[in-house]
Formats: C-alpha cells, structure tokens, sequence
C-alpha cells in the first residue's frame, strides 16, 4: 500500500468553513490525517485529531506538531478560507518540494468571486521576504525536516511561533513557490489595498507585534545582519548652506492638491531660512501652471521641470537633493498632503540638533480628501525603539512621515528611481551607519482618496510593489552582512 505523505492542520476560525476543509482534505489519497486547532469546547475529542488552542499560530502549536508529526510532510491552512483543491494538486506540491530540496512550497491559486475563478498569482520568496505577513496565500505545504531542524528549545510565542518556523526554514532550506494554480480558494476578508497595510498598528495587534520583532531579531542574528544601535553622530557646521531646511515636494498631475501642499510649507514658522523645492514631473493638467504662477509671487518656491522625462518619484527626489539650492535638511511633503501645524519643520530641525542624527521621521494622521480623520488615525510607529528600530525597520512596511533628511548624507546614497519603496530604501540605508531621530506626535496630514498611489491596486501591482520591497530588504540584509562582516576583521564595532 502507498504511503501517505501528508498530514494537515486547519484552525478552527469559523467551524462551518473548517469542517467542509476538512471533508475536502479527507478525499485526498495523499492525506495521512487531518488535525484541526481550536479551543471550541463544542468539538468533540476522536476524528479529527485536535490541538486544543485558540492560539493558532503559538509555540505551542508548533511543540506538539514536532512531538506527534510522522509524515515527511504537513500543510497548514493560514487563511480562513473554503479551499478546494485535488489529489494530484498535493501531489505536484510534493514532488516541488522533493526535487528542490525545499523546507516550504507555496502555489497561485484561483479566487472565487461571484462563483467565478480569478487568476491570484503570487511572487517569489527572496531572503528579503521576512515580513510576517508575507502573502503564501491560504495554505503552505512543510517538510518534516524544518521541525526537525529548528531550534531545539522552541521559543514560547503566542502569535510568532508559525513565522518563527519560516524564518527558520528559509534560513535552512530553498522556499519554492510553483507559479501555476493548483487549487481555489473563498476569500472572506474583501479589503481593498491600502486597507490592510496598516493591521499591524493597531493596539489590539501590539502585543503579537512584539513577538514578531523578538523573532525577527533573532533571525537577523542567526544570517549575521543584526546591528547594534548607532551611536554615529553628525558635525552639521562641516558644511554651509544658503538654506537651513528644503521642503522636496515631487508631483505630476496634482492641480488639485499641489496648492494646498506648497501652501502648507510656505505657512511654516521658524527661526531660519528655508524654501521648497517642487519637482514638477511634466504635468499635463494644470499643475505646471500653478506652481510657475506661485513661484513667481513668492520667491521661497524653485519650481524645477526636470530635463529628463523618465524620473519617478525617486528619480524626482534626487533632482531636490542634488539642486544647488538645497538646504542642509531635506524634508518630505508629498504633493497629496499637508503639514499638521506651522511648526513642523522647526520641530523637525530642533531633532536633528538634539539629536545629532542623520534623519529624523515624524508622526502622521491619516484624513480622508476633506480632512475628517479616518480609522486607524494617527501613526505614530510606537514600535520604534533607539536600541532595535533599525533592525526591526526591515521587517515592517512603513517607518512614518515625514521623513527629513541631512542633505550631504542622502546625497551620497541617492534614491532609487522608482515611485514606490524610494523612501524606504534610503531609510534603511540611513540607519544602517547612523543615528535617527524619532517625533512620536502627528506633524502631518495624509490624505486617502482614490487618487492615491496605492489605493485600489490590482494584485499585479500590489505584487509589483511587494516584489520590489522585499528586494530592498534583501540588498539591505545583504549590506548589513558585509558591514558585519568588515567589522569582524577589521576589529571595529
């Protein structure tokens, strides 16, 4: 008789949803035995076998899989999703991870939406893929061998034990993602993106939040790109600027929010000189008029059409930075947003001086079009801390607004010409060597409307921008590496 290579674990989120699973999974050949995760006193001990929890993604979980575990392989359903899917769609999975030598294999899938199947494809696991809620779709198939390799006293997480467990395994073994769809799935959470991005901020996700850092950190430690705090400090007087501070403001095609935006810099008080600096990316509806009509009654504004026409939101950035009459700091203003007060830059520029540091970020309120605030409201990024912030910044996806800059540091690291990730490549890049300084009250309006960048996206996009993201991390990790490893044989810390 055939062995049955496979067991698979299913939380219980919604019961009716977990049991029409787990009917699926039982007509699978390949399936040994299904096992389900729940607390529900309602579920009667016997078939299937139960891990008593609510805790879904714990260490304890994790503990009793690499106790009771006898099949070379487990799957692990992630989302709480109706998933349909074939004998033979297992069987291809397995054989992906046998002839790879893989520790985790993930596939494309269909979504079913009003009964018809879309296309979901997914992107490819780099070494920079180390967010928690990197998407592997809703299920994820294990070799037995990450178990069996990972840590030997399992680290008692509530939240973090199952991301524990892929980092480990990526760490250890190839991540094979098949880019054909082997199976469907009934989505329940119908967010739009934009949406979800900012889960992770929320109160009620900190404590989980905490952990994932924990486990990120040790990670980081386990490949050798963990760095401690900077204690890099900046000499501002080396060099001398006209300006004390430039707002960089790039833009294309905002004639109905670019006014409010240079306005709210012009309004700023301060006790230096400052000006703004708009890119003006070839706009075609009006925006070009109005600026040349504003920089013209008030000096303070340099209105720059670039020379080239293939300059993103990065590329844009470089022509402020580079412009002769840059500032000694160069601060963010997107042209969508506004300043929360007249005191913005003052504060900004009184942090960098406290400070020392190279870049300060600040704290930012999300409104909709007409300024009402709207949910989660204010972002503070209160998971910063002076001692792991740096390190903990290449697992999250945003580090706050605005963001300011020592001009001649960012001009030697530059942006990369892209409209999505340009600010945070550099981000990391900065506090790779230097201090950053942190303003933890909101001194910025971000409006959300449909004219945002990443508003609605299609999931080609979102796979686009999530694709390059993680592939910012993994230059950065690679970076921190070499850093460590010049370090060790230089002797210096």
């Amino acid at each position: 008789m055939k062995s049955k290579p496979l067991s698979v674990y299913i939380p219980v989120r919604n019961t009716k949803i977990a049991m029409q699973n787990i009917r699926t999974f039982n007509t699978c050949d390949t399936v040994n035995k299904v096992v389900i995760i729940s607390n529900d006193s309602n579920i009667k001990a016997g078939e299937p076998e139960i891990i008593k929890t609510g805790l879904y993604n714990s260490s304890e979980v994790i503990a009793k899989l690499k106790q009771n575990l006898l099949t070379n392989y487990f799957l692990v359903v992630l989302q709480n999703t109706l998933i349909s899917i074939s004998n033979d769609s297992l069987n291809k999975m397995i054989a992906a991870a046998e002839n790879s030598g893989a520790g985790l294999v993930y596939s494309d899938f269909y979504d079913v939406e009003s009964k018809e199947l879309k296309h979901h494809p997914l992107i490819d696991y780099q070494s920079g893929s180390v967010r928690e809620d990197f998407d592997f779709g809703p299920l994820v198939i294990f070799s037995r061998e990450v178990l069996l390799g990972s840590r030997e006293k399992i680290a008692d997480y509530k939240y973090a034990g199952l991301y524990d467990l892929r980092l480990s395994a990526s760490r250890n073994f190839p991540v094979q993602r098949i880019p054909e769809p082997l199976y469907s799935s009934e989505k329940i959470d119908h967010r739009k993106s934009g949406e979800e991005q900012f889960d992770y901020l929320y109160p009620a996700n900190r404590e989980a939040q905490i952990e994932f850092e924990q486990a990120f950190t040790d990670h980081l430690k386990n490949i050798n790109a963990y760095l401690a705090a900077s204690r890099t400090t900046v000499d501002f007087n080396r060099e001398d600027f006209k300006y004390e501070v430039s707002v960089i403001i790039p833009v294309k095609n905002r004639s109905n929010t670019i006014e409010d935006a240079v306005k709210s810099a012009l309004n700023q008080q301060t006790d230096f000189n400052f000006n703004v600096i708009v890119i003006d990316n070839h706009s075609t509806d009006g925006t070009t008029e109005l600026l040349s009509d504003i920089s013209q009654k008030d000096k303070r504004v340099i209105h720059v059409i670039p020379g080239e026409k293939n300059l993103n939101i990065g590329g844009c950035w470089n022509e402020g930075i580079h412009h002769s009459a840059c500032g000694r700091f160069a601060v963010q203003l997107d042209s969508d947003d506004i300043y929360s007060g007249r005191d913005t830059i003052q504060k900004i520029v009184d942090k960098f001086h406290e400070e020392k540091c190279a870049m300060v970020i600040g704290s930012y309120k999300l409104t909709d079009f007409h300024l009402n605030e709207i949910p989660p409201g204010i972002i503070d990024h209160k998971e910063w801390t002076a001692e792991n912030g740096h390190n903990n910044a290449l697992r999250i996806n945003g580090l706050g607004a605005p963001r300011a800059f020592y001009t001649p540091v960012v001009r030697k690291i530059n942006f990369p010409n892209v409209s999505y990730g340009e600010d945070y490549a550099v981000v990391l890049a900065i506090s790779r060597e230097f201090k950053t300084g942190r303003i933890f009250e909101p001194l910025y309006i971000c409006r959300r409307w449909k004219g945002n960048t990443d508003a609605g996206l299609s999931i080609e996009k979102q796979n686009q921008n999530n694709f390059y993201k993680d592939f910012i991390r993994t230059e950065e990790i690679l970076a921190r590496q070499k850093l460590n490893l010049l370090r060790l044989q230089t002797g210096i810390n």
